[in-house]
């Protein structure tokens, strides 16, 4: 039997190599089209590990932080002190909180360039520094390392002798202004909007800070550096309301060379209060630590899009109504409407004049339900809960009757409300409250009772009784820049400005004008000017928006926004700091329909807004920000 001298089923090498490298390359490009998936836009850096990467992984890094425990300024303390020891402890609690590593260095650590292994400095009360410190510190946040400081560091030298404030002026942009005279046990401390260091903060927040270690108050002169806050409190000290702002910053960032600076006038100890502040601190210490170690930052603005702040006129009707004639051509003229408050026994004798106000506005009660017995004791002498429910339930009825039209705001008559007048208003459907008692911020408050909320509001501005009647300020001119003042502070805060006039004041031929240029001045200030319900109706869906950020790779963001609330929201503007070097970006979803909203960037800041509309109630999203990295 003849033998096929060719055998069958010969192995094909060729074959075997191309399909072993096509696989081997779909293989690397289904690795590649995952890590983008997840990462979004990557490169070489993103999955292969560079040499500091290989040396933290064997040998252990190190922490990215370091705190200085100054022994130079431990010096210069009484015998004894324990100050310097009590921050640094407050420190690493704070720290520790947050899960950071970090180490504890000394001067002469500083000295010798230790320091320039660390991303991150905390100069806790350092007030006393050698020059090579000060040198070195210089040196390392200029070639972009981090720098968190309190209180006036570097104005002494290591000996203990006055240096000076040159230190602050040439890294911080600032110029010192004065010290906290200790004979005020706490001074208030004015939080501002709208930042990512107060990101998720209320709006006008006012820490409460001792003044046993003096702290300290300069000027913003740098544009690199931004004003984060003010001690000036426009309610209890004399002076310009601007120039008071401007000169008492207690809390200021900004940028030196290629790093990054958060000082604090104050000392983390001095922070006291209830709760609530110390809940707000740590959030601010947060917002202050990502920022300096570049994480992103999330937040949502206070207002609907294109508008910086917002303002509702309330007029009160009280003494010689005819005069509220006046204000109608002008809301007609600058096509605003006004939120009217009025105590119900005044109707009668001007009815047909009152009824016409409902094509300018809406209307809210005036209701009395007490008043401040002793200014020296501040006792509230409210009545209890029956009888405000009981005035509360009349005044919304005979205005509903009388007027044919809804009433959702209350004024207590005196400014003045407690708990019972919380239940009260719930209890009889009135949805929002002003009130001209001092609050913990500039912008609505909402307060929640079960399964209801109402919201409350603060006169946050002088109105015509102190400026006329107790300033005697007679000239329109005067008039109008004493308000002016008060609307620029608004601003400034990004907060609700509540112009509340009077009919016997405010309203009368010879001071009208000056609510026609007031009117004016808001609108080109970007103010929203609206009413009481509509304010409401945003903070009502505005406050239950829930965000969530996070860092995916180098050069994505993720970002989900929640709403587990019962109405759909638009117009919300979201804030995303991305608190890095970016350039071309882009924005996608993990989910194929989501619905994408209008974005815009800022490449100066690094922030991107987005834009978003028709979030529905139980409905989250979830974004991808891509961008390309900026090499500097």
């Amino acid at each position: 039997m003849a033998v096929d001298p060719k055998p069958k089923g010969r192995i094909n090498q060729l074959l075997i190599v191309v399909t072993g490298s096509v696989i081997l390359i779909g293989a690397v490009l289904i690795y590649f089209l995952i890590l983008r998936g997840v990462y979004g836009r990557i490169d070489e850096n993103t999955f292969m590990p560079d040499s500091k990467i290989l040396k933290d992984f064997f040998l252990g890094g190190k922490p990215k932080i370091a705190i200085l425990y100054s022994k130079y300024t431990e010096n210069m303390l009484p015998e004894g002190s324990t100050w310097l020891n009590d921050n640094i402890t407050t420190w690493e609690k704070f720290l520790g909180n947050l899960k950071y590593e970090f180490d504890i260095i000394s001067d002469q650590n500083i000295e010798s360039g230790k320091l320039f292994e660390y991303q991150l400095l905390i100069l806790p009360g350092s007030k006393s520094l050698s020059d090579k410190e000060v040198t070195n510190i210089k040196k390392f946040v200029d070639r972009g390392g981090s720098l968190f400081a309190t209180s006036g560091i570097a104005s002494y030298s290591d000996g203990g002798k006055w240096r000076g404030w040159e230190f602050f002026s040439e890294v911080f942009g600032v110029r010192f202004t004065k010290e906290m005279r200790s004979d005020e046990y706490t001074k208030v401390h004015t939080l501002r909007g709208g930042l990512p260091l107060t990101a998720n903060i209320p709006t006008g927040f006012p820490l409460k800070v001792a003044t046993w270690d003096l702290p300290i108050a300069v000027e913003v002169l740098d544009p690199r550096t931004t004003q984060t806050s003010f001690w000036y409190n426009y309610r209890l000290e004399d002076g310009l309301v601007r120039e008071g702002i401007k000169k008492t910053a207690g809390i200021a960032n900004g940028s030196y060379g290629y790093g990054r600076f958060v000082w604090m006038g104050f000392e983390l100890n001095s922070v006291i209060g209830v709760q609530e502040d110390y809940v707000y601190f740590d959030r601010l210490f947060q917002n202050c630590m990502n920022w300096l170690l570049y994480q992103p930052i999330a937040y949502t603005k206070d207002w609907p899009n294109g508008y910086e702040a917002a303002a509702i006129l309330t007029p009160n009707l009280n003494e010689e109504i005819s005069n509220v004639t006046n204000l109608l051509e002008i809301l007609k003229a600058e096509n605003v409407k006004a939120t009217f408050f009025i105590d119900p026994v005044k109707i009668e004798p001007h009815k047909k004049l009152i009824t016409s106000l409902t094509g300018y506005g809406e209307f809210g009660a005036i209701v009395d339900i007490g008043y401040l017995a002793s200014v020296k004791d501040s006792v509230n002498n409210l009545i209890g809960l029956d009888d405000q429910i009981y005035k509360l339930r009349n005044s919304k009825s005979v205005l509903e009757s009388k007027l044919n039209t809804q009433v959702l705001g209350i004024w207590p008559y005196y400014g003045l409300f407690d708990q019972n007048t919380i239940s009260a208003v719930i209890k009889t459907g009135y949805k929002y409250i002003l009130t001209d008692s001092l609050t913990d911020r500039s912008v609505p408050k909402t307060i929640i009772r079960g399964d209801n909320r109402i919201i409350s509001m603060t006169k946050t501005a002088r109105d015509d009784y102190e400026v006329i009647r107790d300033f005697g300020l007679t000239l329109p001119d005067f008039q109008f820049y004493t308000y002016q003042e008060d609307i620029d502070r608004v601003l400034f805060e990004g907060g609700l400005y509540i112009f509340k006039l009077h009919t016997e004041y405010q309203c009368k031929p010879e001071n009208i004008e000056v609510v026609r240029e007031v009117i004016k001045d808001l609108k080109k200030k970007k103010f929203w000017v609206t009413t009481g319900s509509e304010i409401l109706k945003w903070f009502e869906k505005k406050d239950y928006v829930e965000l969530r950020v996070e860092r995916r790779g180098r050069t994505r963001i993720s970002l989900k926004v929640s709403n587990p609330g019962k109405q759909t929201i638009n117009n919300l503007v979201v804030h995303v700091d991305l608190n890095d070097k970016a350039e071309n970006i882009s924005i996608d979803s993990e989910i194929i329909g989501t619905k994408m909203p209008e974005i815009n960037f800022d490449k100066n800041s690094s922030k991107v807004l987005l834009n978003i509309n028709n979030l529905e109630a139980g409905e989250s999203r979830t974004y991808l920000v891509d961008y390309d990295r900026v090499e500097l």
